[in-house]
Order: structure tokens, then sequence, then C-alpha cells
């Protein structure tokens, strides 16, 4: 198991949190107890925690494209409980929500 460990940064906040190479946005932050990103069904399938990635590298696990259309992955958009983080990351979260 890789012990490399990740800071994940929420851009215009003092919040972040921790999570180690493997995990999921998701899954890291219920761990650390941060409640910056909304939570839903946990599988990809409600597009609740739908996030911008603003910095950093990182995969993601298969998305539907009823929540996270091919042009939108491709400007940073993913659903947080499908991103597995490369490097240390600044997200905004509910990207379309903050209106």
């Amino acid at each position: 198991m890789s012990k490399t460990v990740y800071t994940i940064a929420i851009a215009d906040s003092n919040q972040s949190f921790h999570l180690r190479a493997g995990e999921t946005l998701l899954a890291g932050m219920e761990k650390s107890n941060c409640r910056a990103i909304r939570v839903g069904c946990r599988g990809g399938g409600c597009g609740l925690c739908k996030v911008k990635v603003l910095h950093g590298q990182y995969q993601t696990k298969p998305m539907s494209r009823q929540h996270i259309k091919a042009h939108e992955h491709a400007a940073g958009l993913a659903l947080a409980c499908r991103v597995l983080p490369e490097s240390d990351l600044v997200l905004q979260p509910d990207y379309f929500q903050n209106t």
C-alpha cells in the first residue's frame, strides 16, 4: 500500500484535508471529517460531488456523461467520488452550484 499522502486544498477557503494515494477525493474527505464537498451516492450516479480541479494532477474512474460531459471533463470538472489524485490538488467544490 502506498504511503504517499496528498494535500487537498479548497479554493477560497482555509479548508484542506489529506488523503493517501489510491483513495478518492470523497473518501479522503470523509475520513478527514471535512465537509467541503457535497456527498451523495459515492458511486458516480448522482452528480452531487461535482468539483473543478484548479491545480494538480489526477486520474478519474469512469464517470457518467449524464453528470460530466466530455468537454466539462476536459476543463477540469469531475465527480469527487471518481477522482484519484496524483499530486496535491486545489479544488472548487459544487462548481455549478456556486452562483
